[in-house]
C-alpha cells in the first residue's frame, strides 16, 4: 500500500477552475477529473499548526489550546503508521515545523526534509540588512515583527535567484526524489507540503506574467486586517495570489506526471489538500485568524484519488474535514483507529457519497464556535467580552515562535485532564492574547445553500437555537472546558437570553449612539485607554469611524497614535 499527500498551505477553493475560480489552474482541472471532489470539505482548528495536529491526532484542538506543538499525550496517525511498518516520508518548506510551537511534529515521521527560505525563515545570515519600505501604522512590537519578518524574507529572495532555487520548486523536486528512490518498495506514505500560496507572494516572473503583472507591483506582504492592502494594491495583490496558485498548479501537474511515468498512478492513494483559506478582499478583510471565519477561509478544496474506488470525475456533496484525513490514511493501510480519534474513513463518502457526519465544529481557539451541516453556517459567539474564565490547556507552553511569558505562569493550575489525554494531568492557564475579539461580531447565521458568498446574514432566533443547540453534543464528544458552556450562553438556550443579547450589542456607549457594532468596540476601547468620553459629536448623534479617528487624532502621537489607529482598524471592521 503506498499514499502521497500533496499539501499547500492557504489553498482558497473559490480562484480555483473546478470550484469555479479565475486563477489558471489546469492541472487542478485534470485532477478532479481523474479523482473525488469534495464539496463541503471544512477545516477544524486553526490556523497553521492546530491545523497538523488535527493531521495527527484526527480530533478538534482549538476548544482547548491555542497554537501550540503536539503534546507527550496526542495519538499521531503518522508515528502509528510508522509503528505498523509503514515509512513515513515528510518532504516541506513549512519553517512553522522548526519553531517553538511546532517542533514536535515531523519528529513523528520516519524521515523528514526541510527546505528553507519560506516566510521569513531564519535562513541566510547577512549583518547588513535590506531597507525596507512599509506604510502600516502598526504600534512599535508589531512592527518590529513584521519588519524582521519582511527583512528575512528579502535576504532569502537573494539566494533564490531563479525558479530553480524558488523553495517550492525544491520541495517538489525532493518529493520527486522520494518517488523515485522508492517506486519499487511498498508499505510508504509520502507527505508532500508546500508554504505556497501562504503569503509573502514571492512569484517567479513567468507566473507573474501571465496575469499581467511583474515583481516590482507588489512585495507581497498582506497585513491582517481591513481595507489593506488598500487602493490600487487590491488588485495586484488578488493577482499575485492567483500566479502563486499557478505556481502551485504546474507542481501538482509535475506530481501527477510523476506518479504515472513510475507506474504508481493506479495503485496510490492520493490526496490534495489545505489547512484552511484566505480573505483577499471579501466581507471588506484581508487575511484570516482576526475575523468571523467566512467560507473564504472554512470551506477548503478537497480532493482524494482512492485506488481502491473506481470513482473519478465525480463530486461529493457529504460533509467531511481535515480530522478524516488522518483516519482514512489509518483506515487506508488497515492500522487501527484510537478511541481518541472522532474523525471517520472518507472510504464510503468518496465511494457512494455516504454521510459520515451530520454536523462540523470549527474555529479559532478564543473565537466563535463555529457549526454547520453543509446547508447552513451558524457562528456563536462568547456572550462577554474578556477571556477572564477562558484557559489554555497544554503540558507544553509555547506558541509560534516562543515560550509563554513568564507572567503567564505565574497563575497555573494542574487540571486532572481530558478524554484524550490519556490519564496525563496537564496545565491550565489564564489566556492572555488579547488580539481576538470576536464578541463585537456578534452572532451569524447563513443559509449557504443559497447564499453561498454569506452576503446575507439571517436573523432567526429559532434556526439559530437549533444550531447553538447542536453543538451541545460535539462539545460534549469532545470533552471541552466546562466554562465554554457559560461563555457561550449554551446553558440558556431560550429566545428570551437571545434576545437579551443582541440587545446588549446594540446599546449606547457613555451615552453615545453607534453607527455599528464595531463604533461601539472602538469607543469602548478608546475610552479604557484614557480618551475623554466627550466625543467629536453632540450628545444624540451617531458616531462614526470619523469621529473614532479624530479622537485618536486629539489624544494621542506618536508610536502610541499608531498603536491605537492600527488596534481600532481590527476592532472597526464587523462585516
Amino acid at each position: 500500500m503506498k499514499a502521497v499527500m500533496l499539501m499547500f498551505d492557504t489553498l482558497t477553493r473559490n480562484h480555483l477552475a473546478p470550484y469555479g475560480g479565475e486563477a489558471i489552474t489546469p492541472n487542478f482541472s485534470q485532477l478532479a477529473r481523474e479523482s473525488t471532489q469534495f464539496d463541503n470539505f471544512y477545516v477544524g482548528s486553526m490556523p497553521c499548526m492546530p491545523a497538523r495536529r488535527e493531521l495527527h491526532t484526527g480530533r478538534y484542538n482549538f476548544l482547548h489550546r491555542s497554537w501550540g506543538p503536539l503534546e507527550p499525550f496526542d495519538f499521531s496517525a503518522m508515528q502509528a503508521l510508522r509503528q505498523q511498518g509503514v515509512h513515513t516520508h515528510m518532504v516541506t518548506d513549512h519553517k512553522h515545523y522548526w519553531r517553538d510551537g511546532g517542533a514536535t511534529y515531523h519528529t513523528r515521521y520516519s524521515t523528514f526534509e526541510f527546505i528553507r527560505g519560506q516566510e521569513g525563515d531564519c535562513w541566510k545570515g547577512q549583518v547588513e540588512k535590506p531597507s525596507i519600505r512599509w506604510q502600516g501604522n502598526e504600534d512599535e512590537e508589531t512592527l518590529r515583527r513584521r519588519l524582521g519578518r519582511m527583512t528575512q524574507d528579502l535576504i532569502n529572495r537573494q539566494a533564490m535567484p531563479t525558479q530553480e532555487e524558488h523553495f517550492t520548486h525544491r520541495t517538489i523536486r525532493a518529493g520527486i526524489e522520494f518517488l523515485e528512490t522508492n517506486r519499487d518498495q511498498d508499505n510508504w506514505f509520502l507527505q508532500i507540503e508546500c508554504f505556497d500560496p501562504h503569503e509573502p507572494f514571492f512569484v517567479p516572473e513567468k507566473y507573474l506574467a501571465q496575469y499581467g503583472c511583474k515583481p516590482e507591483d507588489f512585495d507581497g506582504w498582506v497585513p491582517y486586517y481591513c481595507g489593506a492592502p488598500g487602493g490600487n494594491d487590491d488588485g495586484k495583490a488578488r493577482k499575485f495570489y492567483q500566479a502563486l496558485m499557478t505556481l502551485c498548479d504546474d507542481y501538482l501537474g509535475q506530481v501527477m506526471d510523476k506518479l504515472k511515468a513510475l507506474d504508481l498512478w493506479d495503485d496510490t492513494l492520493f490526496i490534495v489538500c489545505t489547512d484552511h483559506g484566505f480573505l483577499l478582499g471579501e466581507h471588506d478583510w484581508w487575511g484570516k485568524n482576526i475575523m468571523p471565519v467566512y467560507n473564504e477561509i472554512a470551506n477548503t478544496p478537497f480532493f482524494i484519488r482512492d485506488p481502491r474506488s473506481h470513482a473519478q470525475g465525480e463530486r461529493r456533496s457529504a460533509l467531511a474535514q481535515t480530522i478524516d484525513i488522518p483516519a482514512t490514511l489509518l483506515e487506508y493501510f488497515a492500522v487501527p483507529l484510537p478511541p481518541t480519534m472522532t474523525g471517520k474513513s472518507l472510504r464510503p463518502a468518496i465511494e457512494r457519497d455516504d454521510a459520515i457526519r451530520d454536523y462540523a465544529l470549527f474555529g479559532y481557539f478564543g473565537g466563535h464556535i463555529n457549526i454547520t451541516d453543509g446547508e447552513f453556517v451558524y457562528m456563536r459567539c462568547p456572550r462577554e467580552q474578556n477571556n477572564d474564565a477562558l484557559f489554555e490547556y497544554t503540558l507544553m507552553p509555547t506558541r509560534i515562535d516562543s515560550p509563554f511569558k513568564i507572567s503567564e505562569l505565574k497563575d497555573i493550575r494542574i487540571h486532572p485532564g481530558f478524554d484524550f489525554t490519556q490519564g496525563a494531568q496537564v496545565m491550565q492557564i489564564p489566556a492572555s492574547f488579547r488580539y481576538l475579539d470576536p464578541w463585537r461580531f456578534g452572532d451569524k447565521l447563513f443559509n449557504v445553500k443559497s447564499d453561498p458568498g454569506q452576503q446575507q446574514p439571517l436573523e432567526d432566533v429559532n434556526t439559530s437555537l437549533h444550531y447553538a443547540a447542536a453543538l451541545i453534543p460535539l462539545m460534549q464528544q469532545h470533552d471541552a472546558p466546562p466554562e465554554l458552556y457559560p461563555r457561550f450562553a449554551l446553558d440558556k438556550l431560550d429566545e428570551e437570553h437571545e434576545r437579551q443579547f443582541s440587545q446588549r450589542l446594540k446599546e449606547n456607549v457613555a451615552g453615545y449612539a453607534c453607527a455599528h457594532e464595531g463604533i461601539r468596540e472602538a469607543l469602548r476601547f478608546l475610552l479604557r485607554n484614557g480618551v475623554a468620553a466627550k466625543t467629536p459629536g453632540a450628545q444624540g448623534e451617531i458616531i462614526d469611524e470619523a469621529d473614532i479617528y479624530a479622537l485618536i487624532d486629539a489624544h494621542f502621537t506618536g508610536d502610541k497614535h499608531r498603536s491605537m489607529v492600527y488596534q481600532t482598524r481590527l476592532l472597526l471592521r464587523t462585516a
